[in-house]
């Protein structure tokens, strides 16, 4: 199956959408959003990293920022913070670059290294975008953490990729029927920029019928 342009959806919100698939569709299809520190500090450290015209060369190693990707595997299309493209014999051919090279995408993140898988499935589908657009493999890719100031590197195995898969399915499934999942209250609710919007703490006591309902019970 493969999507078109049209069906087309933000790579940058798988993210979201493996971390909470509420807070996914809070922001993607009912387009409410709110800051907080953990979002601009990523912000900034995006825009300190993307520069669209710039190419840097470091011996067998070509570095470019903000590189726009698609899949249409997946119906996902976005930016890449940076891909590099290191010299392989079994790359691919650039315009103006003798030899050949091969894509490795590098995300930038503000704090660290998360327990959940959020941050390597959206590196993950940038490599798969870069399959896709380059008609070559990418086995890996690093994610760089602000907070701890170095890289990890992240295989992407059959497993990782099948995860992807079902998650852009689900994305689409979800964006298609404009779906917005009931909340549900658990610890990471704290970090959410969305924690005001969402109203995760009405999960587990009423719902938010009944809590305007009780509310206009008491003014009269």
């Amino acid at each position: 199956m493969f999507y078109e342009d049209d069906d087309l959806l933000l790579l940058s919100g798988i993210q979201h959408f493996a971390f909470c698939r509420r807070q996914w569709a809070l922001a993607y299809i009912e387009q409410q959003w709110e800051e907080n520190l953990l979002t601009f500090g990523g912000r900034d450290l995006h825009e300190r990293a993307d520069d669209p015209f710039f190419t840097e060369a470091r011996g067998t190693v070509l570095v470019t920022r903000s590189l726009p990707i698609v899949s249409y595997k997946l119906g996902l299309y976005g930016v890449a913070d940076v891909v590099e493209f290191h010299r392989n014999e079994n790359g691919v051919r650039l315009k103006g670059r003798p030899g050949r090279w091969r894509p490795y995408p590098v995300e930038y993140k503000y704090g660290k290294p998360k327990p959940d898988d959020r941050d390597i499935v959206q590196l993950c589908a940038q490599g798969i975008c870069l399959e896709e657009m380059f008609r070559t493999s990418v086995a890996r890719g690093d994610m760089f953490y602000g907070r701890i100031r170095r890289r990890q590197r992240i295989d992407f195995d059959d497993e990782l990729r099948q995860r992807v898969m079902e998650l852009a399915l689900e994305m689409h499934r979800l964006f298609d029927e404009g779906i917005t999942p009931l909340p549900e209250h658990t610890k990471s609710c704290k970090s959410c920029s969305l924690v005001e919007i969402c109203l995760p703490h009405m999960s587990k006591r009423r719902s938010v019928r009944r809590y305007f309902d009780d509310a206009l019970r008491e003014l009269r």
